[in-house]
């Protein structure tokens, strides 16, 4: 009889662990919906003069896993290239065209991750780059704060910084201005603010 509950007892402590394991499995597994108002793709390019502030209005995120353990995070971006903004709408048009992001060819600008470590007390994602018809495998260090927002409710930014070289993807090669005068190096902000919840 002793051995009875013995044996009952072990089997509804593991069917115990099993529901909490289960439980916690599940909790971990979330998505990631953008805050539209705070999120921003920035980028500064420079000439011989002057800084060209500009940005990206058009985009989608789809960021999902558990933020605080990055081994099964996934991160898929995409850009619309026809979105490009400097207001300066003779500058955009000359951007979108042929000579630099040729966006009637190449619409879309994307970044598939391949994985998300943590590293010197950042976020790394690192994921592929498509743009302009090239691919270019980045590193991306992300700072991430979490706190709740003017309406009370808690959300999560991540801000993070890099800089491209046109060169590696054909923009503006073919460009007499930008070989005069158009520095190869750009730098990008990224500004990822939004909210996680369990995935449906």
């Amino acid at each position: 009889m002793q051995l009875t509950n013995r044996f009952r007892s072990a089997t509804l402590g593991i069917a115990l662990a099993v529901v909490s394991i289960s439980s916690v499995a599940f909790a971990a597994v979330q998505s990631f919906r953008p805050d539209t108002n705070h999120t921003r793709i920035l980028f500064v390019a420079s000439t011989l003069l002057f800084d060209v502030d500009g940005s990206f209005g058009r985009y989608t995120f789809n960021i999902e896993g558990d933020p605080d353990d990055l081994s099964g995070v996934k991160v898929n971006v995409e850009i619309d290239a026809a979105s490009i903004t400097t207001q300066n709408e003779r500058r955009d048009n000359h951007l979108r065209n042929a000579d630099f992001f040729d966006v009637a060819q190449f619409p879309k600008i994307t970044f598939t991750s391949t994985r998300a470590v943590n590293e010197g007390g950042n976020i790394v994602v690192e994921g592929v780059l498509k743009m302009h018809g090239r691919e270019k495998t980045l590193r991306i260090p992300f700072k991430k704060v979490t706190a709740a927002n003017g309406a009370g409710n808690m959300e999560t930014v991540f801000k993070g910084e890099l800089v491209l070289k046109r060169s590696d993807f054909g923009i503006g090669k073919d460009s007499v201005a930008a070989k005069l005068s158009l520095e190869d190096e750009v730098k990008v902000k990224l500004v990822i603010a939004g909210f996680f919840s369990p995935k449906a």
